[in-house]
């Protein structure tokens, strides 16, 4: 009787890092195990030097990502009793765009001493959003161009991008940007710590440094109208080949071996975004079907045979989810982090008090009290911006805005209206896919939030009004990493040909579903209209009032800053 074979599928989030060991046979998850990043997002202040920070950055120190891989591998492999002659593969996912500036060799310029007290050396996380002037620049100069690359990202950029981090460097610290080798995805970064191999997965390169199958990277004479210094960058600093997803790109080396208890030789697959891997783990791999991937932010994803012109979208990329389709994207840049900050800043003592004494965690607290409330009875509307837009004004200059608090609001109904504005931002997006020709018939929820709050579930199939369908596995990142590390082995070692064997055997939905509520849906189609209002007087630059009280913001920010990079 021959053994059961297992992938492992890595997924570095946004403030942590998650292993998981997966059954091939059926996508069981047999061990999983996570590791917090020690250093978080910084946003403050460098880590020992105490360097303040201006307003937008979020950064990342990379010894958090080695850490988590020497930790929740051997952990997984210690809970599970797997012998590691039984795991064909591993598969890496991570949060894009997040860039690691490194030398020829891969050392992170802030690991050295030279270097390690300057901000523009350290990671870069996806959600650093202090270069918008650069993207807006880029946004810009593609236009007046006439290039056509931007056709595939709605028409827009944002700071969220892979080449405006790179042109901040440029533009705050052109010594650093002289100093580096190499501007990397982070997934790409840990894929070569494990593999001792260089590669740049499609997935990062199409949906976040305008990449296309068809044409490659902007031309050399686009980068030097951005900036001279940046003629060569494609050539100088990047890999300019672009590995597909699902491919084995290099095999465990004996350095990564003793850092994480795997086989010398066990085959690494391509590095991806991680809310891509999501996708063929929700079990969608063919047209017709949204996934959300609910987490720190909101990702909205759906493939396509056809290529369609949708207003900010995040992309638009050929083989770019699953081999054979288009994938599009579009998202939201506040989720989890919206629900989190409130939570942080805005809860009285007497809640805290009252989730101790029940035993609960203040969110099932807060959800509990929400769900006693009718749609509609906090009299409150909010826009979704807390980090700004992603989709679809594709703008992070914006900034949140609630409606009528008065002297009686509680944080409950603070609570359930930003629940609820999360799913108008989503409605948002989905009109704008229809709108252009995309049909969506059905919406499958993934990440962490659908299992954690069925309230802001049954709000989003109320305000959608489509069932929602949510995906069996918790940690559908992971588990699509594993997915896809199962193709990049093969069949030949007891892998699978494509990612469609692979989601036909290893991805699973939930029994419960959330259908819409016909009396909620008409109130929330009220409140809906006027959300629109808002969300078009402000976004659609009607009043600015927004950018102008940023602007005022980070001029008192750069005052108070006077080191210089």
């Amino acid at each position: 009787m021959s053994r059961k074979k297992y992938t492992v599928g890595l997924d570095f989030g946004t403030k942590s890092a998650r292993a998981v060991l997966v059954d091939l046979a059926n996508g069981k998850v047999r061990a999983s195990s996570v590791y917090k990043f020690k250093h978080g997002v910084i946003t403050e202040k460098l880590p020992q030097s105490g360097v303040p920070l201006n307003p937008d950055w979020a950064l990342q120190d990379p010894n958090d990502y080695l850490v988590a891989l020497k930790r929740i591998v051997k952990k997984i492999l210690r809970d599970s009793g797997v012998n590691p002659t039984q795991i064909i593969a591993v598969g890496v996912d991570f949060t894009s765009s997040t860039i690691v500036p490194a030398l020829n060799d891969g050392t992170p310029l802030c690991t050295l001493d030279e270097y390690k007290n300057n901000p523009h050396a350290w990671v870069k996380l996806w959600k650093h959003h202090a270069a918008q002037k650069e993207a807006t620049q880029i946004i810009e100069t593609a236009f007046s161009r006439f290039e056509n690359f931007l056709d595939h990202y709605g028409g827009k950029i944002n700071a969220e991008w892979f080449f405006p981090k790179i042109l901040q460097v440029l533009n705050e610290s052109t010594h650093l940007y002289h100093t580096v080798d190499r501007f990397i995805e982070a997934g790409d970064w840990v894929v070569w710590k494990l593999t001792g191999k260089e590669t740049r997965n499609l997935t990062a390169a199409g949906y976040k440094a305008l990449w296309s199958k068809n044409e490659g990277y902007p031309s050399d004479d686009f980068f030097k109208a951005l900036n001279p210094s940046l003629e060569k960058i494609v050539q100088e600093k990047m890999l300019q080949e672009v590995t597909p997803i699902g491919q084995k790109v290099g095999e465990i080396t004996e350095q990564a071996a003793r850092w994480t208890g795997l086989n010398p030789g066990t085959a690494v697959a391509t590095a991806m975004v991680n809310a891509h891997a999501a996708m063929p783990a929700s079990t969608v791999v063919s047209p017709g079907k949204m996934v959300i991937i609910m987490d720190t932010s909101n990702v909205h994803l759906i493939l396509s045979k056809k290529e369609y012109r949708i207003p900010g979208i995040c992309g638009m990329v050929e083989d770019g989810i699953v081999p054979g389709y288009y994938g599009f994207e579009a998202g939201q840049a506040c989720m989890g982090d919206h629900f989190a900050w409130f939570i942080k800043n805005c809860i009285p003592s007497s809640y805290e008090k009252e989730a101790r004494k029940r035993g609960l965690d203040i969110y099932k607290l807060l959800e509990e009290k929400a769900a006693k409330l009718q749609p509609g009875e906090t009299g409150m509307v909010a826009l979704d911006w807390w980090n700004g837009n992603r989709s679809i004004l594709v703008d992070g200059d914006l900034s949140g805005m609630m409606l009528g608090l008065n002297l009686a609001t509680k944080p409950e109904e603070i609570f359930r209206t930003l629940l609820e504005a999360t799913a108008f931002g989503t409605r948002k997006i989905i009109e704008a896919f229809i709108a252009s020709g995309v049909p969506i018939n059905e919406i499958i929820a993934t990440g962490s939030m659908p299992h954690q709050n069925q309230l802001l579930m049954q709000i989003f199939a109320n305000v959608t009004n489509m069932e929602i369908k949510v995906a069996d596995c918790e940690y559908t990142s992971a588990l699509g990493s594993a997915m896809y590390a199962a193709v990049a082995a093969g069949k030949q070692l007891g892998g699978y040909a494509n990612i469609q064997e692979a989601a036909q055997a290893m991805a699973h939905l939930k029994e419960k579903s959330y259908l819409p509520e016909t009396p909620a849906k008409k109130v929330y189609d009220r409140i809906y209209t006027e959300y629109t209002l808002l969300h078009d007087y402000f976004g659609y630059a009607h009043n600015d009032v927004m950018k102008r009280l940023k602007s005022i913001r980070t001029d008192i920010f750069a005052k108070r800053q006077s080191q210089r990079y």
